[in-house]
């Protein structure tokens, strides 16, 4: 009787295909695990050609590369470089640099030699020569820079070439003090503002209003890029009827140092530098009784200090300043300098 029919499991011959495919894939597998035997063999002449060289194929004893071990092998990483640099040779560019072609000041900065520039960003006056976003200046109508100004700061603040400094005029500031003359100005003793021998206005350093309003800039500034922020006009009147200023109960010295600590304090929190210009009078003596400056004061907050002077008188004011503080810094501000720090003026 015959069997029944039915599905075997015979499915048939494995095509050709399939077979050449398997030994091709066989054959990269073994030519895979050959090269990476025979990698620790490859070695590289002085010249730089390569050959391989089998363990058989040496002379006893010899070796073409010395045996490294883990102690060897040192892997070194670069840090970036910073922008720091052991002497500031600055240039001033001039005001209006930031309403032109700021690439001519970056010209400038080659054919000078200078590592650093300083660009007015807060005028004697109280003009903010760019486009601030800080609330009190917009309403005061301080801000005078618009978006050329920033396309400017940004070609130059771009640059990891040069060292940046952001220069802020404080208390000498007719347009603030006018439009705050109760919170910020300094008066009278009348009860009005203040006018000093050339006719100008001025913040109150002992006024929270006054002290804000600069932080407030100069916490901006920082964070535009700037690798420094130089306060200049860190002084009261020194010009004009002093006698009738209305200084208030604190006397003049503890209001600027309350200032000045105050102003670290809000930039703590930006990788900047933070500098002050005292007059040649308060590097001298220690102190300025009218401007209220005092140079231990200021040793003891700020990174550098700026004075402008002529260059044969550079040396002595070095040596005052380090007599105060050898952790302190002296830029001379004039135009005929060529050694240690200085800031080359216009």
């Amino acid at each position: 009787m015959a069997g029944s029919r039915g599905y075997s499991s015979y499915r048939g011959r494995v095509p050709r295909w399939k077979i050449a495919l398997a030994i091709l894939l066989a054959l990269i597998l073994l030519a895979a695990c050959t090269f990476l035997f025979l990698q620790k063999y490859i070695v590289y002449d002085d010249s730089g050609a390569v050959r391989l060289e089998l363990p058989w194929m040496k002379p006893d004893g010899s070796s073409s590369l010395p045996p490294v071990s883990d102690e060897d092998l040192q892997i070194i990483i670069s840090e970036p470089e910073g922008k720091d640099v052991e002497e500031l040779h600055i240039l001033q560019l001039p005001d209006g640099s930031l309403e032109g072609d700021w690439t001519q000041a970056v010209s400038a900065l080659r054919a000078g030699g200078q590592n650093a520039f300083a660009v007015t960003m807060k005028a004697a006056g109280g003009q903010l020569l760019y486009d601030s976003r800080v609330e009190a200046a917009v309403s005061s109508g301080a801000v005078q820079g618009n978006e050329q100004s920033m396309t400017a700061l940004e070609g130059l603040l771009g640059s990891e070439e040069y060292y940046s400094i952001a220069r802020l005029s404080c208390f000498r500031d007719s347009l603030y003090a006018n439009a705050n003359m109760d919170g910020a100005g300094l008066k009278n003793t009348g009860g009005y503002i203040f006018y000093d021998g050339n006719n100008t206005q001025w913040l109150d350093p002992g006024k929270e209003g006054a002290r804000a309003y600069l932080y407030e800039i100069a916490r901006e500034c920082a964070a535009l890029g700037f690798d420094e922020i130089l306060l200049t006009d860190f002084s009261y009147p020194t010009e004009g009827k002093l006698n009738k200023i209305e200084y208030g109960s604190v006397e003049q010295p503890v209001n600027l140092r309350a200032f000045l600590q105050g102003m670290a304090d809000a930039l703590e929190e930006y990788d900047v530098k933070l500098s002050v210009e005292l007059s040649a009078q308060t590097l001298t003596v220690g102190t300025d009784q009218v401007s209220g400056q005092d140079l231990s004061d200021a040793a003891a907050i700020v990174d550098r200090i700026y004075v402008a002077a002529p260059a044969e008188e550079a040396a002595v004011l070095r040596e005052r300043v380090a007599a105060v503080s050898d952790q302190v810094t002296l830029v001379v501000e004039g135009t005929a300098l060529e050694t240690g720090d200085y800031l080359q003026l216009p």
